[in-house]
């Protein structure tokens, strides 16, 4: 559900270029209205806050130091929420450098943020859609990730 609220307030928000400063009052009864649950609404609103706050910390500058050879090992609670098709897409993602080490670690921090059992590789597109985009400097990499999600012909994607 959580997955859910995310989703609606990418698309409606920033994907349609809508107005962006909106009370959060506001925000929160028109998702009720949407037909979420406040519980679910307040979570959804917390990790947006947790997305911000991620860019602001200077914890993950020290994540760019690692050499261009090394490579990532997913922790065994990673491993449980990524499967192997979620986490070969990091991957390849990283290999046509869409994702940087730091928007990676960033990416899997939103991720393991989710309150979900289920998430799959569509989840992660999303996912991996709104941290770019929350981060200043990537536009392009956003703009190859969104023709990935976006685009008819997915090919080695799907």
């Amino acid at each position: 559900m959580m997955m859910d609220i995310l989703m609606y307030l990418f698309e409606t928000y920033i994907h349609s270029d809508a107005e962006l400063q909106v009370d959060q009052d506001e925000l929160e009864e028109e998702l009720v209205r949407a037909g979420f649950h406040k519980k679910d609404i307040y979570k959804a609103l917390n990790w947006l806050e947790e997305l911000a706050a991620l860019q602001q910390t200077e914890g993950h500058k020290a994540l760019t130091v690692s050499a261009a050879t090394s490579v990532r090992i997913f922790a065994p609670k990673e491993m449980l929420r990524l499967d192997v098709e979620c986490r070969g897409f990091i991957l390849f993602l990283e290999q046509i450098k869409v994702l940087t080490p730091e928007t990676r670690e960033m990416v899997i921090d939103r991720i393991m943020g989710l309150e979900t059992n289920e998430f799959g590789l569509d989840d992660l597109k999303w996912i991996i859609l709104m941290v770019l985009f929350n981060v200043p400097g990537n536009e392009n990499a956003y703009t190859l990730m969104e023709e990935l999600l976006y685009s008819k012909e997915q090919g080695i994607l799907h």
